[in-house]
């Protein structure tokens, strides 16, 4: 049997398409320079001023034709996030996000939907049934008994428990494997506080509403996302726990956060989860050497 591989679901479709367009031709050309124990799994987000958006704000220039063409020329699936946590029945016939979901529906390689909303599953279910469905984190799925209904649910292929849970090995063993299969770990997630309110303040913002922007109120909230902070994080989940702790128990799907940081940030997460340490200058000099990136 060959050994399992970790799969890892990368951030910023959109917002950080000039990053991909550079960084996946090195990772195809020069795949000796990356883990060989990984692939990977996906690319995810979503435009700005989505309606069905959640989880968190971007911006990008690029168009799905443009996203959409970068992922299936290098066989990676693309999934939008549509994480809004607050939908109704009437949000369900927005123009602009029937129109994503039809475009995605079409690839040759098989897109997703990260979803929060039980009222867009059913929908999404009904008209787009060629996009697979993952259960998002904005769930904030604390308890483990959430988690484990969850991953019985037959309309996720993939289910991303709150990074809380990351750690509770026991109870996470003790799932068969088909719902070993389903879970994407959180990796890289650096706060502790607020996270509901913080996702349903941009669910409002997405549907228009008039609502304060959320202030974290974690401590160190005020520096930003800081790497070396998450790492810190009881539930950070680094390279080495992904080889000697969760691939050996059976599980191999892996989310990077990153929407709204940066493209130089998320380059460090690509440098660090992907790339063999003895590259990584490599890798960093070829892309901050490319004329047409601006990572800052």
């Amino acid at each position: 049997m060959e050994p399992r591989k970790a799969y890892f679901h990368l951030p910023g479709l959109f917002e950080f398409y000039e990053l991909y367009r550079v960084f996946l031709p090195l990772y195809r050309t020069h795949r000796d320079w990356f883990y060989d124990w990984c692939e990977i799994g996906s690319l995810y987000g979503a435009p700005a001023d989505c309606l069905w958006g959640g989880g968190r704000t971007g911006c990008s220039r690029h168009t799905a034709r443009e996203v959409l063409a970068l992922a299936q020329e290098y066989g990676i699936s693309a999934r939008l996030t549509f994480s809004n946590s607050l939908l109704r029945e009437e949000h369900l016939t927005d123009p602009k996000c029937n129109a994503l979901c039809a475009q995605f529906a079409q690839g040759r390689v098989q897109n997703g939907v990260i979803v929060h909303s039980d009222l867009l599953v059913d929908y999404l279910q009904e008209y787009y049934p060629e996009l697979y469905l993952v259960s998002s984190t904005t769930k904030v799925l604390t308890e483990f008994t959430q988690l484990e209904a969850e991953t019985a649910r037959p309309e996720f292929r993939y289910v991303v428990p709150d990074f809380r849970l990351n750690k509770a090995f026991a109870q996470l063993d003790s799932l068969p494997q088909p719902q070993k299969d389903k879970l994407e770990f959180l990796c890289n997630e650096c706060c502790w506080f607020g996270r509901r309110r913080c996702y349903e303040n941009v669910s409002r913002r997405n549907l228009g509403e008039l609502c304060p922007e959320h202030r974290c109120t974690a401590p160190g909230a005020a520096e930003g996302y800081r790497f070396s902070k998450a790492m810190r994080n009881p539930g950070f989940i680094g390279v080495e726990d992904i080889r000697s702790t969760y691939l050996p128990m059976g599980f191999s799907q892996f989310k990077i956060e990153g929407r709204g940081l940066g493209s130089a940030l998320v380059l460090e997460f690509l440098l660090y989860y992907l790339t063999r340490p003895e590259h990584q200058l490599q890798v960093r000099e070829e892309i901050y050497l490319d004329n047409m990136l601006d990572l800052f």
